[in-house]
């Protein structure tokens, strides 16, 4: 499930996310992304219905623990860029794991240093920077309901993460054979039809 706040040529996707390390850690929690709407012709009348476009991504905040060591925030770290869609190496913050939910309200109300991280013109938003100011408490609630502190089952999990699945089983294959690796625990992702 993607939860997302548009605005303008602004958007703000939220989701749970769960993830396989090289090394078979895993790992799971909020998934936060910055990202531009990309501006669509108007088709038909004045009242039909248009197209929402949610594409470039530009910064990514990953709020994740591992499972093998909950309470920790071992794993939060962010995306301060993208090269296309690839995005940057991790970035960690001691600011971030010791206050994930006030370090992402800080990222987000300071937007525009998010686009000049990113290499773009903070002129862009100029339109929804304060509106995504006025709903960041909002924005970061949302993201509270997907943190790792909210334990779930490993169901509970799939259900809200089923559409990475192709993205878990790329990440099992990169964890080396000799690797033990928790098959029980990923079958769902490994088992969801392509």
């Amino acid at each position: 499930m993607i939860i997302t706040f548009a605005f303008t040529r602004l958007a703000v996707d939220v989701r749970r996310w769960f993830e396989v390390a090289p090394d078979a850690t895993m790992e799971h929690g909020a998934r936060v992304e910055l990202r531009l709407l990309d501006p669509q012709q108007h088709r038909g009348t004045e009242s039909a219905s248009q197209r929402t476009v949610v594409d470039t991504t530009f910064w990514r905040a990953d709020l994740f623990d591992r499972l093998d060591r909950p309470g920790e925030w071992a794993a939060a770290h962010y995306h301060p860029s993208f090269d296309g869609v690839e995005p940057s190496d991790r970035a960690w913050s001691p600011e971030l794991t010791a206050d994930p939910w006030g370090w992402l309200s800080d990222q987000l109300h300071h937007i525009e240093d998010r686009l000049r991280d990113a290499g773009l013109d903070p002129g862009i938003v100029r339109y929804d920077a304060d509106d995504l100011r006025s709903v960041v408490p909002r924005i970061v609630a949302c993201a509270r309901q997907y943190g790792p502190e909210n334990v779930m089952t490993r169901d509970e999990e799939f259900r809200l993460t089923r559409d990475a699945a192709e993205r878990v089983r790329r990440m099992i294959t990169l964890v080396p054979p000799t690797t033990p690796l928790d098959r029980e625990y990923l079958r769902p992702w490994i088992e969801q039809p392509g």
